[in-house]
């Protein structure tokens, strides 16, 4: 008994311990999810400048409304999807990959995944990665992280190997939840900017078409930018209720070992006063028989001899 009664105890001891763990995690997620969505208004300020920017070299390039070619074939479409560095996010890589492969099934395209952990559960699901990168750890990280895959993206278009990108990623929901996002990044859309009238045009060193076309690229990386900033606030929050999640699971483990714990503790007591009973009754009776088996005064006084007279 008391062999079982220290291996729960033991076994409390580590789940106490796995509650301060999942704790810590939960913890950090939060902090996490929140410093990212700290910095998004940051992010769309930038934005808003190079937008900004664009609308007044659209100003000065009037008759430049070429886009860039659409081609429509497999290889080159790109396809960019923003997983989790890490584990414990829950159904996060899944529920991101499983809109990667409704995609591809409509649309063959190049794939590229950030995130390690999403790169391998690709690969479970038999998806086949052209080209990854790993998630940031820190909101921090996220410009660098843009300008990589900025580059990469444009190293592409130079050599006429992508004319198409679509991203699809993660971003918080109001409902504390997450949803799924998919949208064009390129060919890059100048109809959304309007030529911002100026009664004087800025001076510029480029030519119009080469300064629409670097500001194009700013853009791209604040987009880029944004994208993994949402994605990054998504998989924490994610990783945070499935943190949660785990408490509970913790919290109903750890009751019932501490019911198992107590009724163990109980049935050793009781067994206990049971063999300390029956300990004194055995004692009791092993008296009694001694005390029963001892020979009385009468019996061990010496018989007087009887006299004989001889006549």
């Amino acid at each position: 008994m008391s062999g079982k009664l220290s291996e729960v105890e033991g076994r409390i001891g580590t789940v106490h311990q796995l509650e301060a763990v999942i704790t810590a995690m939960r913890g950090s997620a939060a902090a996490r999810s929140v410093e990212a969505r700290g910095r998004l208004p940051a992010v769309e300020s930038y934005a808003k400048v190079v937008g900004g920017a664009i609308g007044l070299a659209l100003s000065l390039d009037q008759d430049d409304e070429a886009e860039p070619h659409d081609d429509a074939s497999p290889e080159r479409h790109t396809l960019i999807a923003f997983g989790a560095e890490q584990g414990f996010a829950g159904t996060f890589n899944e529920r991101v990959l499983d809109a990667v492969k409704r995609h591809l099934e409509r649309e063959p395209a190049e794939l590229f995944v950030v995130g390690s952990r999403c790169v391998m559960v690709a690969a479970e699901l038999g998806l086949k990665v052209n080209w990854s990168a790993p998630m940031v750890a820190h909101a921090d990280e996220a410009p660098a992280l843009a300008g990589k895959i900025t580059d990469a993206l444009y190293e592409k278009l130079e050599t006429s190997q992508a004319r198409r990108v679509t991203v699809i990623h993660a971003a918080p929901a109001p409902s504390a939840s997450i949803e799924i996002v998919e949208r064009a990044l390129l060919p890059f859309d100048f109809g959304r900017f309007k030529a911002a009238p100026v009664p004087l045009p800025p001076l510029t060193t480029l030519p119009p078409d080469e300064l629409l076309a670097g500001l194009a690229e700013e853009y791209v990386f604040a987009e880029l930018c944004e994208e993994v900033m949402l994605s990054f606030a998504a998989e924490n929050e994610a990783r945070m209720r499935a943190m949660i999640s785990a408490r509970s699971n913790v919290a109903r483990k750890l009751d019932e070992l501490v019911g198992t714990y107590r009724r163990l503790r109980q049935d050793e007591i009781t067994d206990e006063i049971i063999e300390v009973s029956v300990g004194a009754t055995s004692a009791e009776q092993r008296a009694r028989l001694r005390r029963a088996a001892r020979p009385t005064a009468a019996q061990i006084a010496p018989t007087a001899p009887t006299s004989q007279h001889v006549s």
